[in-house]
């Protein structure tokens, strides 16, 4: 598997996880959504909102890469968050509508990405406004690895609910040889 495999299978992976995660997440009122469950981000919402939150400000970093692609556009239109707990939408449905289309824009980039674009040292100013610049494919890494983690507390989170989540393993999209 190539690196760029690799990326397209992560975010396959990510918008299968999201699907999976709002569908059970929508099963309970907004009550038990919003409810502080004294997690890191609060809510089930607010979990499901920082994932959302973080991902955009890694895809507005990753929209600078010199290749320019398209899928990324609009990214480079959108405001950034505020900061990572700032609610992004008044409820889990229109969170759910975000989600959607950043995990689709996510797709579509990692489709058209080539070997040559994960080799670029991305430049980019982090949150405290340190400028920073690290490989582009090693950031792709961390970016996926962040979603898995947090997508493991919404899961506890979930669960701890009373919803089943269903299966969430990797392996499951891994191609068989």
């Amino acid at each position: 598997m190539t690196r760029t495999e690799h990326l397209c299978l992560m975010a396959r992976y990510n918008q299968w996880m999201n699907h999976n995660l709002y569908t059970a997440a929508m099963t309970l009122p907004d009550s038990a959504i919003g409810l502080d469950r004294q997690a890191f981000f609060g809510s089930i919402l607010g979990t499901l909102n920082h994932l959302l939150a973080g991902d955009i400000v890694w895809l507005q970093r990753f929209a600078g890469h010199p290749a320019r692609h398209e899928a990324l556009e609009p990214l480079r239109q959108m405001a950034p968050p505020v900061n990572l707990r700032a609610l992004l939408a008044p409820d889990i449905r229109a969170l759910w509508q975000q989600r959607q289309a950043l995990d689709q824009a996510l797709l579509d980039w990692t489709q058209a990405l080539s070997e040559t674009d994960l080799d670029h040292d991305l430049q980019y100013r982090n949150l405290q406004g340190e400028t920073g610049a690290r490989n582009l494919y090693a950031l792709l890494l961390h970016f996926f690895n962040h979603q898995t983690h947090h997508r493991g507390q919404a899961t506890t989170l979930l669960t701890q609910a009373g919803v089943e989540v269903g299966n969430t393993d990797l392996v499951g999209l891994i191609p068989a040889r």
